[in-house]
């Protein structure tokens, strides 16, 4: 369930966002002295689960007039249709995200039980700037206006503040900061689910190229620490003795904790964890004496009642990993709107299919013995792992042609060679071949 929840993200062409423009002015009236209205951007640090790894943005609202304090928060989901159901809209690219209003209070005390670092700076805005600002939030309270369509990159809890911000200072951020950054999306997603090391390794094999391209300074401000990082250089029209002071000042560091601790690379990992027993297993192999139905096999592996439990449990990883992540990669053509998960070139390597070795692999396990084969069955089995041989070689050749603008370094170094060895050596050792029709022994 976890990939459904956390697999799901949505590119789309990049673009500024085009924000509703506001109704009448009359319809969203402002306090009378917007000198006591005071405005401030709350950052929020990393967090240790798959909804909060890249941080949160919020704005706060402290009105001396009337006495409110008000907390912007556009990170809200509702889960209580179910978790199933929430993960099957999330996966379909149905995901609606809505605002939130709390209190101070209310908010600093839910990341106190997150233990994350949360910042507090002041926006430092002209009366008519603030104007501007108030009455977008005003119209984002109209209950029409209240859920939107979540879009990770370009439409989320950060980049709502970066647009109301930008639209209140006439263009100015987004003038200011038009170029491009030496990161792509793919980079910044791997170091921000270092945390969460199999999170980090299933997304960088389900995305494709589309997560590939450099990030524009812009489009980088959908993070939260980026934003706050870069509102720090822009100038504010607002003056103090004699001097215009910058957009953000007095910042405060409103609580502090650890971040989150790395976890092990994920790549590394899977590639010991398969690389290392299939090369084991090859030196397990033995000759089958020769007989008269022998047609197929003639190697077989020593000690076969822990070695082929070693290779059970290899071919149930193996089945499951590539089976599902083929699965959500097929399957998004079909029923996502999730583009990033379509016409990806792992699809050479994972397939759906691959998850009916599940059976196969728990025979292995509890018989410790190959998987015989039919008449019938033989030509099937024989033509699907050298298709699938087939397919690891293409992969291999369009990574050394550069012929994809899909990053597969991290798949071809570390999960190819394995991969490649555990499907060879499956096809010597894990089925028994049939035995021609005139021999009954």
């Amino acid at each position: 369930m976890f990939l459904l929840l956390c697999l799901s993200w949505a590119l789309l062409p990049a673009r500024l966002t085009a924000l509703t423009p506001l109704e009448a002015s009359d319809q969203y009236p402002i306090p009378a002295d917007l000198s006591g209205v005071h405005f401030y951007l709350i950052t929020v640090d990393v967090g240790d689960k798959v909804w909060d790894n890249f941080g949160h943005t919020a704005l706060r609202v402290h009105d001396e007039n009337s006495g409110t304090d008000t907390v912007f928060n556009w990170g809200i989901f509702d889960v209580s249709g179910g978790v199933v159901s929430f993960s099957y809209n999330f996966f379909k690219g149905i995901m609606n995200y809505r605002l939130g209003t709390p209190t101070p209070n209310q908010e600093f005390a839910m990341y106190r039980g997150q233990q994350r670092t949360v910042w507090q700076d002041k926006i430092n805005l002209s009366n008519p700037q603030k104007e501007i600002l108030y009455r977008r939030l005003l119209w984002n309270m109209q209950p029409d206006n209240l859920v939107y369509a979540y879009q990770y990159f370009f439409d989320n809890c950060t980049t709502r503040v970066r647009d109301y911000l930008d639209e209140a200072l006439s263009g100015r951020v987004a003038a200011q900061y038009d170029g491009i950054t030496g990161h792509t999306f793919r980079e910044q997603m791997r170091a921000h689910y270092e945390s969460i090391a199999l999170i980090a390794f299933s997304l960088e094999i389900l995305a494709n190229s589309n997560l590939d391209r450099a990030v524009t300074e812009w489009e980088d401000m959908y993070l939260p620490l980026s934003l706050r990082r870069r509102l720090m250089g822009v100038e504010s029209d607002v003056a103090e003795n004699g001097s215009r002071l910058m957009l953000l000042s007095d910042p405060q560091l409103i609580m502090e904790f650890l971040p989150p601790t790395v976890a092990s690379d994920g790549y590394r990992v899977a590639s010991f964890t398969l690389l290392v027993p299939v090369l084991l297993l090859f030196l397990m192999l033995k000759k089958i004496p020769m007989s008269y139905y022998a047609t197929h096999s003639r190697v077989g592996l020593k000690r076969a009642g822990l070695n082929f439990r070693i290779l059970g449990c290899l071919g149930l990883l193996t089945a499951i990993f590539s089976g599902v992540y083929g699965l959500l990669m097929l399957g998004s053509w079909f029923v996502s709107d999730h583009l990033d998960l379509h016409h990806n070139t792992n699809l050479l390597l994972f397939w759906p299919t691959d998850l009916l070795g599940v059976v196969v692999a728990l025979r292995w396990l509890f018989y410790c013995k190959s998987w015989p084969l039919t008449h019938n069955s033989t030509p099937f089995l024989n033509y699907y792992l050298l298709t699938h041989v087939i397919g690891m070689l293409a992969y291999a050749g369009i990574w050394f042609l550069g012929l994809s603008a899909q990053y597969l370094d991290n798949v071809m170094v570390y999960l190819w060679p394995g991969f490649l060895g555990f499907t060879i050596l499956v096809w010597l050792v894990g089925f028994e071949p049939a035995k021609p029709k005139h021999v009954y022994f």
